[in-house]
């Protein structure tokens, strides 16, 4: 008998879901809205209910479905427990428990990053490799661990939070988890605006970045304009994750380090100046260590929850 299997990623506006088959071929993609009003007391019998619909609509028999896979934006145990996600509104929950009770389907439970790293692994960027170094450059900075093919969640979760290391000891403002100089507030899209912004504010030189929105993608579409305090801007953010990578990889030793999240639409030129910096500060093994952009974009939530499930 053919198995299926869902895979499910909870955002904090909407959950991502994918019908796969046994092979990882995506049978059907949609999403609906993350209510996350009244502590999110809403989010799990909404996805179970549109679980059940997607079943009766391709007209499936529970004993052909393997189970559910999901990945939430927080840590999460092994046995699927969270102990607190604010952009979800939850407290404590026990994710995989109340899902199977409300879908009558076995559930399996990750951080949005690891899962999306062993979704790249599978498919992605990390085809082919079972030890993958994942890195999500986005609104923060996330990241994911796979170790012989398995998610390294570590003993409270939080396994690959690299945008929590502390990179930088002059920065007065607080990151979001409540610390000072943590890599997230250099590496991720919002730390490049406002690199770009004080670059421009500390000078009166000339640059195409003058009089625009400022964003990663002006400062990188400006780099590759060959605009001199661009480059200062993406120099800078290339220390701060390329030095940050190379003490990673002392630790894990991955076959690949794999870049994704939205600032790496930048393209080749990004892994450039991160490769420019990682080189001299890594360890002699791991130097070589080999780089690529994330392939599955959006869907590498879902594809990485559904591999949960197929093992």
């Amino acid at each position: 008998m053919k198995k299926y299997c869902f895979g499910a990623d909870i955002g904090g506006t909407t959950v991502k879901f994918g019908l796969f088959d046994q092979d990882g071929i995506v049978l059907d993609k949609w999403e609906i809205p993350t209510r996350t009003e009244n502590e999110g007391v809403a989010i799990l019998p909404d996805m179970a209910a549109s679980i059940k619909e997607k079943i009766k609509e391709h007209g499936l028999n529970m004993e052909e479905i393997a189970g559910v896979g999901v990945d939430v934006p927080g840590p999460i145990s092994d046995d699927g427990i969270v102990p607190h996600t604010a952009n979800l509104g939850w407290g404590y929950k026990e994710v995989t428990r109340e899902l199977t009770e409300l879908t009558g389907l076995p559930s399996k439970a990750g951080n949005d990053a690891n899962v999306a790293a062993l979704g790249e692994m599978w498919i992605g960027g990390g085809k082919g490799h079972k030890n993958v170094l994942m890195i999500t450059l986005g609104t923060g900075v996330g990241g994911g661990i796979v170790v012989d093919g398995k998610i390294l969640t570590g003993a409270h979760g939080a396994g690959g939070e690299i945008g929590h290391i502390h990179v930088d000891d002059e920065i007065q403002d607080c990151c979001g988890c409540g610390n000072q100089g943590c890599l997230e507030q250099f590496a991720s899209a919002t730390g490049i605006a406002r690199m770009g912004r004080e670059i421009l504010e500390g000078t009166e030189q000339p640059s195409v970045m003058r009089g625009q929105d400022m964003s990663a993608k002006l400062v990188f579409d400006s780099v590759k304009e060959g605009d001199e305090l661009a480059i200062q801007v993406a120099e800078r953010f290339g220390s701060y994750l390329g030095k940050a990578l190379a003490g990673m990889t002392a630790v894990l030793d991955p076959e690949i380090i794999v870049i994704g999240g939205g600032v790496s639409k930048a393209g080749d030129i990004l892994l450039e100046y991160v490769r420019k910096y990682y080189q001299p500060c890594a360890f002699k093994s791991t130097k070589e260590t080999p780089f690529a952009l994330a392939e599955l974009g959006n869907d590498a939530g879902i594809y990485g929850c559904a591999k949960l499930i197929l093992g």
